[in-house]
């Protein structure tokens, strides 16, 4: 996956567990997404996050009603950021469906909600 996504995306930073890079969405704006490596007792995921701003900055509870009506995603808020997750199972991983698909909904749904919430494209 870390392959994958090198040459795709602009990586801006990694670790031997984790990747975050930057992907292009609507017009001139851009995302923050980073993948992390979770092994768990019951197998390997990856886990799919992209921030939607600064949590004392944005109206979390309109990101818990937005977050409720996208296909994928929960919202957290991690080091004072919110962030938009989804987790993925490695095990028998397509590329394309089972990374690709939720990788690119979690972005755009993040770039939205932040457009909406913070009225910037910060992240």
């Amino acid at each position: 996956m870390i392959n994958y996504v090198r040459t795709r995306y602009e990586v801006l930073e990694e670790s031997d567990t984790w990747l975050r890079f930057r992907m292009d969405t609507d017009g001139s704006r851009s995302q923050q997404v980073s993948v992390h490596h979770v092994p768990d007792d019951d197998g390997e995921w990856l886990e799919i996050s992209s921030p939607v701003g600064w949590a004392d900055q944005v109206d979390l509870r309109r990101l818990l009603e937005l977050a409720g009506s996208a296909t994928v995603g929960g919202v957290a808020v991690v080091d004072g950021v919110a962030l938009l997750k989804h987790t993925v199972p490695v095990e028998d991983l397509s590329v394309r469906e089972e990374f690709e698909r939720p990788l690119k909904l979690v972005v755009a749904h993040a770039d939205s909600f932040e457009r909406e919430l913070a009225g910037t494209d910060h992240f």
